[in-house]
């Protein structure tokens, strides 16, 4: 478990020589208005992003997150909780500017990196943003779903959980 203080060192397939220093307790210190849903570990043992997602940077995490984490060296829908395609390609990503700062893998990492207590206030309030306007998903489910029918609008609740808000609404 890292703690204040330590510096984490990431050198994996997207990214090399980087490192960033814990200022906050993991879980803790969260910015007003952040609550997400679930951990990155809860949401890694659900099933995210097709399983393909940080499956070359366990050294950057805690080993606990990866224990029961659904990962894969393919995309494979079945992993998803919801059983549904999820992802798009990370050039995809890039061309809409949805990689911000020194995260090249997008908002997970940076939510991970964020849980485990790391802070970069102008990049921690841009990622933050993007974090409550995915809840309009959660309205669009409340609106067109009986209550407790996850079986209806699966890819919206597939993306709930994969942005750490509730998808069993």
């Amino acid at each position: 478990m890292t703690k204040i203080g330590d510096w984490i060192e990431v050198n994996d397939k997207m990214q090399s020589d980087y490192k960033y220093e814990i200022v906050a307790e993991e879980g803790c210190d969260y910015d007003e208005g952040f609550t997400p849903f679930f951990t990155p570990q809860k949401m890694l043992e659900l099933g995210v992003f097709e399983g393909k997602y940080m499956n070359d940077c366990h050294n950057d995490f805690p080993a606990s997150w990866f224990e029961r984490a659904k990962i894969a060296d393919k995309p494979n829908i079945a992993l998803n909780f919801f059983g549904i395609k999820s992802r798009q390609p990370l050039q995809v990503w890039q061309k809409k500017e949805w990689i911000i700062g020194p995260d090249p893998r997008g908002w997970f990492q940076w939510y991970c990196r964020y849980y485990q207590g790391r802070r970069i206030p102008e990049i921690d309030d841009k990622q933050i943003k993007r974090w409550r306007a995915f809840t309009r998903h959660a309205g669009q489910i409340r609106a067109n779903c009986m209550p407790g029918d996850t079986s209806c609008r699966p890819r919206q609740r597939q993306g709930l959980l994969q942005w750490s808000h509730d998808p069993f609404i």
